[in-house]
């Protein structure tokens, strides 16, 4: 049915329907008259038509969809009657002192009861799913009883080729217990899942509590896991109703929604007043951590992105992204492959481009391939830092961030120790410039290159084994682009030599995380097997975010925590980096390792100053 031909339609219907009620409704009060001897009836339904569809062209109730009807509309329609009613029975009363009040009650209702009936009947057939649904679907619960569980279950049910069969509601809501929404009914409380799964032949459940936090999220997950049936998260409903996705649109639940930790609001006056109209450089734009900063970034409507980055191809990703993200946006968007470990070249593209903003990314970031490997952490952890740092001094670059890690504390590892030495040279830096330096500390992130994650899948893509070194490993992780937005906040709090440690939460067991990761996927541990394959060289058994030293209880903002952590002054830190260019490779793993531990002291040897080992 066109819109024209419905229109016509339901403008015809609504005639009948308003000439026969006040008739009818008189014919009701007077029997024994004849039913059109009063001229004042037929004036007062000509008024209720004529004001009928002016008030149905304002409320637009020609053009609704009524097969997808609510209480909103059937208000609506309330309201449409009762105005027309009105004006017929202000009609009366100008013309002959009084109004046939009973008369228009009874024609008031049967506009109700026709109009909305006539209305209604078309949403009671387009659900007739509702009363021969279809066999063979697949038996869901649905944990949720509110707005969101109750749009869902709507959806299943108009959808003309249904996939789901909605057994029932889950919620911990005492009132809603027993009593049925949609004809489904609420059969009891998250607890309950294992009991209603078995006794109900469950085979997938849907979590449909939008406002759900991650820890909310991580508790009810806990206890869906022990049915071993597939679990699924309902799209946002602001999603739903910007038309991004379907209420169909089931999402897998993903690793990151059970790190138990709600996401903090950003300052956002705060980081737009450091990053918008400004010029930003990124150095390692292309990677994992680098290139969710230039996405954060450009957020921010920087004048420039610079995308700096040693490999050609990850650098043409990040800009082919953003290019065509950002297509329509003023925003000059820069390539630039050049190696932090060359100094001149660096110098040269800081002269150039004049940065207000220095978010240093770049790093080798793999402990057990550093531990064979210590020169190159050096050269590129250590001294690849010192040459954007001591560039960004030299042309006044407004702010340097520094991306550090949770392994610089007290690191045992090649790895972590670079990346204290480079917190070192931030700080001495921060003590004699106008550049305003700092520090961001955080611990691994989900699904960056090389992080267990993404080995993890491919294990268990291959049928497994999946490999974990220790059954007592654990490690602290964040989102990717949670921990690139808290970089930008701490990064605008930032007064000169800060070490920020971001709020990791709880420290998660890679055993647990390999066990989620192989039931989202649809396994069991029968059908992938994990394997312990022993602590590889540099690791610790467990990751710190604060030594004893450093630690500083109070938040400067949510998740956000300043280190008390010490530097070396610049002589003993300029004596540091002349000894490590000169040491061999089987040296410099024990030095870098007691320096970034703090186990060195500052001699003086024939009237210079030496840095010595203890």
């Amino acid at each position: 049915m066109n819109y024209k031909f419905r229109y016509l339609v339901f403008f015809l219907l609504d005639s009948l329907i308003v000439i026969y009620s006040i008739y009818f409704g008189y014919w009701i009060i007077h029997p024994d008259l004849t039913l059109f001897s009063n001229p004042l009836i037929a004036l007062s339904s000509a008024t209720i038509l004529i004001s009928h569809h002016i008030v149905a062209y304002f409320y637009h109730l020609y053009n609704r969809l009524w097969s997808v009807a609510s209480v909103k509309e059937l208000v609506i329609i309330i309201y449409a009657v009762t105005i027309s009613i009105g004006v017929a029975s202000l009609f009366q009363l100008i013309m002959i002192g009084d109004v046939y009040f009973r008369v228009m009650m009874v024609a008031w209702f049967l506009h109700i009861i026709l109009i909305g009936g006539s209305r209604f009947l078309l949403r009671i057939y387009h659900d007739r799913s509702l009363i021969s649904p279809k066999g063979n679907l697949k038996r869901v619960l649905i944990v949720g009883a509110g707005r969101a569980g109750t749009m869902l279950v709507r959806n299943i049910k108009r959808n003309q080729n249904p996939e789901y069969n909605p057994v029932g509601f889950i919620d911990d809501d005492p009132s809603k217990h027993k009593l049925s929404i949609n004809d489904v009914r609420v059969l009891g409380k998250v607890k309950d899942i294992p009991k209603i799964v078995s006794e109900k032949n469950i085979e997938e459940m849907i979590i449909a509590i939008p406002s759900l936090g991650k820890m909310g999220m991580k508790e009810i997950y806990e206890v869906c896991k022990q049915s071993n049936v597939p679990v699924k998260i309902m799209p946002k409903i602001e999603d739903v109703m910007t038309g991004k996705v379907s209420v169909k649109d089931m999402q897998d639940v993903k690793i990151e929604d059970l790190l138990g930790r709600d996401e903090v609001k950003l300052d956002m006056n705060a980081i737009s007043k450091k990053l918008s109209g400004k010029v930003i450089l990124v150095t390692g734009a292309g990677g994992s951590i680098g290139s969710e900063i230039c996405r954060q970034v450009m957020k921010f409507k920087p004048r420039m992105l610079l995308l700096l980055g040693h490999g050609e191809n990850s650098i043409y990703t990040i800009l082919m992204e953003l290019n065509e993200k950002y297509r329509n946006e003023k925003i000059e968007i820069v390539p630039i492959i050049a190696d932090v470990q060359d100094r001149e070249r660096i110098f040269d593209v800081v002269a150039q481009y004049r940065p207000d903003v220095i978010y240093h990314a770049a790093a080798h970031k793999h402990v057990p391939l550093m531990e064979y490997n210590p020169k190159e952490a050096v050269k590129n952890n250590v001294f690849g830092t010192k040459n954007v740092a001591d560039a960004a001094n030299e042309f006044g670059v407004s702010n340097f961030v520094l991306i550090s890690t949770d392994k610089a504390v007290n690191p045992p590892n090649v790895m972590g120790s670079t990346k204290r030495i480079a917190e070192m040279i931030v700080q001495n830096l921060a003590t004699r410039s106008k550049t305003n330096y700092a520090a961001v500390r955080f611990g691994n992130v989900l699904g960056s290159r090389g992080s267990v994650v993404p080995r993890f899948k491919q294990q268990i893509s291959a049928g497994g084994p999946v490999t974990v070194t220790h059954p007592d490993m654990t490690r602290y992780f964040m989102t990717i682009p949670e921990a690139s937005r808290l970089v930008l906040q701490a990064g605008s709090l930032a007064k000169g030599g800060e070490v920020f440690v971001l709020d990791m939460g709880e420290p998660v067991k890679i055993v647990d995380l390999a066990r989620n990761l192989i039931r989202l996927s649809g396994f069991s541990e029968n059908d992938i097997k994990i394997e312990f394959s022993g602590i590889r060289p540099g690791e610790k058994m467990y990751e710190e975010l604060l030594n004893a030293e450093e630690i500083q209880e109070e938040h400067i903002y949510p998740k956000i925590h300043v280190g008390k952590a010490n530097p070396l002054n610049y002589n003993a830190l300029n004596e540091l980096l002349i000894k490590l260019q000169t040491l061999e490779i089987d040296e410099i793993k024990d030095e870098v390792v007691a320096v970034a531990n703090g186990k060195w002291e500052v001699i003086m040897d024939k009237e210079q100053l030496k840095v010595s080992v203890v």
